[in-house]
């Protein structure tokens, strides 16, 4: 028997959220995190598809940042085009993203009649699902962002308790995802025919955290903006001090700046 740790949980359970934690604070591109953590999620659920999306009922629009498998569509189009249409429909797993509300949930728990329903009739003729579970991001600014999990047979209670218990790292790997995006974006360009920058083997997740030191932020508001812990974000400045040779805040800027690590 399976030995559990926690509510209805299993140890690979918990064994799958640290190789989650580790594939997203390692991975270096931020447009491909969210297919990443998508693919992952697909496997440990036995899912047919994943979609992260940012909903905005006010501008009544939708788009998906990422998704799994890659067989959805061969571009970010065709997955733009089905978010689009389920904002269109009132998908009620669209409108509960939207609201801000907290907790995963089934589609079945938000209408009596998802299997009559024109979004049921599509989720099975195109992706073989008949159920759905939501999970929302909360907390970020702007268009809400949350993911929506197609599976071909219902939800148990188990997998309820495994969307709770993960939510809060998928709601930190978003806010990781946005500032890593956001620092790459302001980065100066790299000159034709100069090397870029050294990396001095700084992880994106100590980048990420240098990237707001450089700009500013004390190591509360850093922990504020990736929602983790300020002990956390002390832990990764130490590594940041150790790899650059500096011993403070004001040298490590100083060094990141003139090596063109930061902007």
């Amino acid at each position: 028997m399976p030995r559990r740790h926690g509510p209805g949980l299993r140890a690979r359970d918990y064994e799958f959220m640290l190789d989650l934690t580790i594939a997203v604070l390692e991975h270096d591109d931020p447009e491909s995190l969210w297919h990443l953590v998508s693919a992952h999620l697909v496997d440990a659920l036995g899912l047919n598809t994943v979609v992260f999306a940012a909903i905005d009922l006010h501008a009544h629009r939708g788009e998906a940042q990422g998704w799994a498998p890659r067989s959805l569509g061969q571009g970010v189009q065709d997955v733009n085009d089905v978010v689009q249409r389920r904002v269109r429909q009132h998908h009620p797993l669209v409108s509960y993203l939207a609201s801000r509300a907290h907790r995963p949930v089934i589609v079945r728990e938000l209408t009596d009649s998802w299997r009559d329903s024109v979004w049921y009739s599509e989720a099975r003729r195109d992706f073989g699902t008949t159920q759905q579970l939501g999970i929302p991001l909360p907390g970020a600014d702007g268009p809400q962002g949350g993911l929506v999990l197609g599976r071909t047979g219902d939800f148990s209670e188990h997998d309820l308790a495994f969307a709770t218990r993960i939510q809060p790292l998928l709601t930190a790997a978003d806010r990781h995802i946005r500032e890593l995006r956001r620092l790459r974006e302001a980065a100066p360009p790299t000159l034709p025919g100069r090397p870029p920058p050294p990396r001095h083997d700084l992880t994106p997740r100590e980048l990420t955290v240098l990237g707001l030191l450089a700009e500013g932020l004390t190591a509360d508001g850093i922990a504020r903006r990736l929602t983790i812990s300020p002990h956390t974000v002390n832990r990764h400045l130490e590594k940041v001090y150790r790899k650059l040779g500096t011993n403070n805040r004001v040298s490590t800027v100083m060094t990141a700046k003139h090596e063109g690590i930061v902007p």
